[in-house]
């Protein structure tokens, strides 16, 4: 049971990236999903996340009007689009889910599965 992250690379600063997150080994379409992030030398922090039904979403202040979360239960995956990108969005980005029909994953502790990471390098 696996969490594939991809379509991180580099990027200048004000370009978009397209993050992907799909899911093998079984089926996560009605669990909460979400999207991390860990920066040389920080701790992993919370980007955006979205409820089972995507319904509600939710951002951290630095990416509010620049990301945007969606989600396709028919495919089994969840994605982030990153506009407006800028140097300190440099990072790893981590997907995650956590229970059935469960909320927006917004911390770590609600996480039940990760994905393996990708990075996302913004140069000025």
């Amino acid at each position: 049971v696996q969490l594939q992250a991809s379509g991180g690379g580099l990027v200048q600063a004000g370009g978009s990236l397209r993050l992907s997150c799909a899911a093998s080994g079984r089926s996560f379409s009605n669990y909460g999903k979400g999207w991390f992030r860990q920066a040389p030398g920080k701790e992993r922090e919370f980007v955006a996340g979205i409820s089972w039904s995507g319904d509600n979403t939710h951002y951290a202040d630095s990416v509010k009007g620049r990301f945007t979360i969606s989600r396709d239960n028919a495919k089994n995956a969840v994605s982030l689009q990153m506009n407006s990108l800028k140097p300190e969005d440099t990072a790893v980005y981590y997907c995650a889910a956590s229970s059935p029909f469960g909320a927006a994953v917004r911390t770590t502790h609600q996480a039940s599965r990760w994905g393996q990471g990708t990075l996302v390098t913004v140069s000025s």
